[in-house]
């Protein structure tokens, strides 16, 4: 689908999908190893999968069991197809299961830093020491080995931690190689799409630049597009790309829904009108938001109230400019995942995926829906976008409306919306800006008791919330300074009018999301 020179389509790596929240990270080393990778649900046609020409294909984990009425299967075939086949944990279970070994529950989980032994330090484990340190988190393991195949490690727990049958190039790794904390696990990765599956380490997104220009000029040919500009890296930088690709066909459209950060609608249309050469409209729709907002709590239907009034308001501006068909969004991978796939559960609706309506005048072009997060930025770079760009916090398109839990009015937005600019200045200030992921403000739905000037006050509680990630699926609380946390409650509490008490949230992703709703 993306080539390493232009116009040709590389082969990939096909990663199918047992329902793993890990199955997009195994694509993302895989990607950062410079093959690319395409995720496929597992129960993908064998017919459809060897279409693509793969030149490997890994079996994800998955949170099933193979001993189980009901398991997710493949296609048995799939073994004998030439292919090299890497199973990571239930892939490995499911391979032993299929090709006559044996399965069973483990009497002692595993679970967490596991000692790794190494029996077999060739092809696989080349290169690394024999004793190591993975992790493990599984249930069942691999009581039989299957005909042909080989132990290449064991632990204390499972004597066969990885296999191999050489031979037709099927391995299986009981241990999550995709995970920092198996620090040395790209390495294993490496060495199957190096050495066993013959992948050329030239991916790039110099290269999916080339192929997603003629891409776009294939699917709007003549036609006209509207970008959906929200002043954030994905729709900054799909604008860049798209309007590379068809010049001034393209129209940008900012959409002030009144949910933005504090000075934030002046900053976007000033930053893009300096920084591009491209057509932009800024329509306030501030009140209108807010009046179809009025009395929601619910978090998904503030999502989809929001996402499908962005799409009418898109509708409106197309009929009025005329014979426009097209719609670009910034939707990235994670979005897609997290809205709920066939083999991934619904972890929250992204206004631009789930959020859509079911019917639409215009049809979408989104050049990055197979991206992560760090690959759209390194698009901006190559792109030449401004670094106070690209470097932005990541923002929702809901904006401010999921991070105020409860009824969302002009009233409530107000305190959030300086406490949240507080915050940022605070970690700017302390030089720890770049460092985060994400940092913003929270406003809860109780008041609580405090003290100010000596009299009593019943007024409203922030949550602080930042965190560090590599590309928003997982991340940890972020540990600052106490002084920085006390400068931010500090003026939050005497700059805020009706604001108490602040709050700082120290949980990580999983179990919890980055923003509250």
């Amino acid at each position: 689908m993306l080539p390493t020179q232009p116009g040709a389509v590389p082969r990939p790596v096909i990663v199918l999908d047992f329902g793993a929240q890990y199955a997009q990270l195994i694509a993302r080393r895989i990607r950062e190893s410079r093959v690319y990778s395409l995720i496929l649900p597992y129960d993908t046609p064998l017919q459809q999968i060897l279409a693509l020409r793969p030149q490997g294909i890994v079996l994800s984990g998955g949170p099933a069991s193979v001993c189980e009425p009901g398991a997710l299967l493949v296609d048995p075939a799939l073994f004998d197809a030439g292919v090299p086949v890497l199973g990571i944990c239930y892939g490995m279970q499911l391979m032993a299961h299929l090709l006559g070994g044996r399965t069973a529950a483990v009497e002692q989980r595993e679970y967490g830093r596991t000692r790794l032994f190494v029996d077999d330090g060739s092809d696989l484990f080349a290169g690394l020491e024999p004793r190591l340190i993975c992790w493990m988190s599984h249930g069942d393991s691999v009581a039989e080995l299957p005909p042909g195949f080989a132990a290449l490690a064991h632990t204390d727990s499972s004597p066969v931690a990885a296999m191999a049958d050489r031979s037709r190039r099927l391995y299986g790794l009981q241990f999550h190689p995709e995970v920092s904390h198996t620090p040395w696990g790209i390495e294993v990765l490496r060495n199957f799409l190096y050495g066993i599956c013959g992948c050329d380490p030239s991916w790039t997104m110099v290269s999916f630049i080339d192929r997603s220009v003629t891409l776009i000029q294939e699917q709007v040919g003549r036609g006209r597009a509207l970008c959906a500009l929200s002043g954030g890296v994905d729709s900054a930088t799909a604008a860049a790309l798209v309007h590379r690709a068809i010049g001034d066909q393209l129209t940008c459209i900012f959409v002030d829904h009144g949910l933005l950060r504090k000075g934030e609608p002046e900053q976007v249309v000033k930053t893009f009108r300096d920084a591009f050469q491209v057509p932009l409209i800024h329509v306030d729709a501030r009140a209108r938001f807010l009046a179809h907002l009025a009395g929601v709590t619910d978090p998904e239907q503030k999502r989809r109230t929001i996402g499908e009034e962005f799409v009418r308001v898109f509708e409106e501006e197309a009929q009025r400019l005329g014979a426009i068909e097209y719609l670009v969004q910034g939707t990235l991978y994670p979005d897609v995942i997290e809205s709920g796939t066939r083999t991934a559960a619904r972890i929250k609706t992204h206004h631009n995926v789930g959020g859509l309506p079911e019917r639409m005048r215009l049809r979408l072009v989104e050049p990055f829906r197979d991206l992560f997060k760090d690959e759209v930025r390194e698009v901006a770079r190559q792109l030449g976008l401004p670094d106070r760009m690209i470097v932005r916090h990541p923002f929702p398109g809901p904006g401010l409306a999921i991070r105020i839990m409860g009824e969302v009015t002009a009233e409530r937005l107000e305190p959030l919306r300086s406490a949240d600019a507080i915050i940022l200045e605070e970690l700017r200030e302390a030089g720890l800006a770049l460092e985060i992921w994400q940092a913003f403000g929270v406003l809860l739905p109780v008041r609580t008791v405090g003290v100010m000037g000596d009299a009593r006050t019943y007024g409203q509680v922030i949550v602080v919330r930042a965190v560090t990630s590599e590309d928003g699926m997982t991340a940890d609380w972020a540990r600052l300074p106490e002084e920085v946390l006390e400068a931010v409650a500090s003026r939050i509490t005497r700059e805020v009018p009706g604001v108490t008490r602040v709050v700082y949230d120290i949980t990580s992703k999983p179990p919890a999301t980055i923003e509250w709703e």
